[in-house]
């Protein structure tokens, strides 16, 4: 027998709905990807400033970060790439469901683990935020050294060099990170949540 036979969901008596209410704003994730070097973390916590100096309720989840903790131990083969963000998924459906904006910052590279996130949520609450930045220009930034390690054969399995990166069919909105700065770029994020009725700048 399974032990998920023995498991019974237990529903809140303080609700999404209740929650929402009580901060004035709808919830979501923002499910940033895009490749390494992109500005993705960076532009996360822009949004997340912007979106807390509306008194909107977010929290950042960095891929490097939760690699270090609810992650650790999982590699960067295909296989481990899928669980890290399935667990990420389930995640940010909990911040979703106390109310709040889950920002996830992971380069997801295939297309069909960011569609199983997608799934995990209700309507409007997966945005895909496709970072977009030429390889090219995120090899020259490289803020991590990543891709020169990549290209001498010290990081196997990396995206861009080594694995593929599926760029996204129908994101809700792409970030053009290579010609906007990060300020540019997390206010016009911020503009699409305003345009969507997702939240208020009189917040």
């Amino acid at each position: 027998m399974s032990a998920n036979q023995n498991l019974t969901w237990h529903d809140t008596v303080v609700t999404k709905e209740l929650r929402r209410e009580q901060n004035k704003h709808q919830s979501a994730v923002l499910f940033f990807t895009g490749l390494s070097g992109s500005g993705k973390s960076t532009i996360a916590n822009a949004v997340s400033l912007k979106l807390h100096e509306l008194g909107v309720q977010s929290y950042v989840l960095d891929g490097d970060n939760i690699r270090q903790g609810l992650n650790k131990g999982l590699g960067f083969n295909e296989e481990d790439r899928k669980e890290n963000i399935r667990r990420i998924g389930e995640v940010s459906k909990l911040f979703v469901d106390s109310g709040q904006f889950a920002i996830t910052a992971f380069i997801s590279p295939f297309r069909s683990d960011r569609q199983m996130v997608r799934e995990l949520l209700g309507e409007d609450e997966f945005i895909e935020v496709y970072v977009k930045c030429p390889i090219n220009e995120c090899e020259q930034r490289d803020p991590k050294g990543l891709y020169k390690k990549a290209r001498s054969g010290e990081i196997p399995n990396f995206t861009g060099v080594s694995s593929p990166y599926e760029e996204p069919l129908h994101p809700e909105i792409v970030i053009d990170s290579y010609h906007d700065t990060p300020d540019v770029c997390a206010e016009k994020l911020v503009d699409y949540l305003v345009e969507k009725e997702l939240i208020s700048k009189k917040s």
